[in-house]
């Protein structure tokens, strides 16, 4: 069983300590389940919503209105599944080492990239060449 890292309320990642020390790994850990965490109370939350707001809409501009409302946020919750699948990713990277390093040049990604974007897995130079060459690819 893995020790408890102590984490001060104010903690974060600095440039002058050993880049994905213990400390680190364990903030991002934090990030990453918090984020995970309220993505899923979202979910639960529609799923609610929908099961309670199955009625009978007489007026077709008014159920025409619900139902765009209805699949708005099952995209919505679409793509937050998807970012959960992202995060569990990020987790599982965390547990084998291997977070917080560029999976193109094995380099580390910037802590200020990592706190914006915690399931980054590019370096920033890394992520503009991909979307160079994605731009290129789309334009033919």
């Amino acid at each position: 069983m893995k020790q408890e890292i102590f984490l001060p309320e104010d903690y974060r990642p600095a440039e002058d300590e050993p880049f994905m020390n213990e400390r680190q790994t364990e903030y991002f850990r934090r990030k990453l389940l918090a984020w995970k965490d309220d993505l899923m109370a979202d979910s639960r939350d529609t799923i609610e919503g929908l099961q309670e707001g199955t009625r009978n809409i007489p007026d077709v501009a008014d159920r025409a209105s619900e139902e765009t409302d209805r699949a708005l946020e099952l995209r919505t919750r679409d793509r937050q599944r998807k970012l959960v699948a992202k995060i569990d990713a990020a987790l599982r990277r965390i547990d084998d080492g291997e977070y917080g390093y560029c999976e193109e040049t094995g380099e580390p990604i910037s802590l200020k990239r990592l706190d914006a974007r915690p399931i980054a897995t590019l370096s920033l130079e890394a992520q503009e060449r991909h979307e160079r060459r994605e731009k290129v690819h789309r334009d033919d």
